[in-house]
């Protein structure tokens, strides 16, 4: 077997929470709504720009009483997506309240955005070097 690299993220949320992310992807991040599936849970697919084959984040509604702990112990550090357009995006952090802080890796000039979604995980925008 051979893996060809990341498929998707999910999120599983209760309703609110899910569309509060929905927005934040959609409107902070860049991503859109697209097809998803009938299945038979509640969630919106979303896609990154000019994708229509590969939805890149999933939420996914959580049962009724379903609870998911938000302190557990885990490894788990951010995910990042590559991106473009980086003044648009600070203007749009900036203008929806948004906290963010920047970085630039060393030797190439890539730079990055760091942010936390409603959900509270940490997310990462790569803008390509200068």
């Amino acid at each position: 077997m051979a893996t060809l690299g990341l498929n998707h993220i999910n999120i599983r949320a209760d309703r609110a929470l899910l569309d509060a992310l929905r927005d934040f992807y959609c409107e902070i991040v860049g991503l859109h709504e697209g097809f998803r599936p009938p299945f038979p849970g509640f969630g919106y697919w979303l896609y990154a720009e000019g994708a229509t084959e590969a939805a890149v984040v999933h939420l996914y509604e959580a049962e009724p009483g379903e609870a998911r702990q938000r302190e557990s112990p885990t490894y788990f550090d951010h995910f990042a997506f590559d991106c473009t357009e980086l003044e648009a995006v600070e203007a749009a952090l900036t203008k929806a309240g948004v906290d963010y802080h920047k970085a630039i890796i060393p030797l190439t000039g890539q730079r990055q955005v760091f942010l936390v979604d409603p959900a509270g995980n940490r997310v990462e925008l790569n803008f390509g070097t200068p």
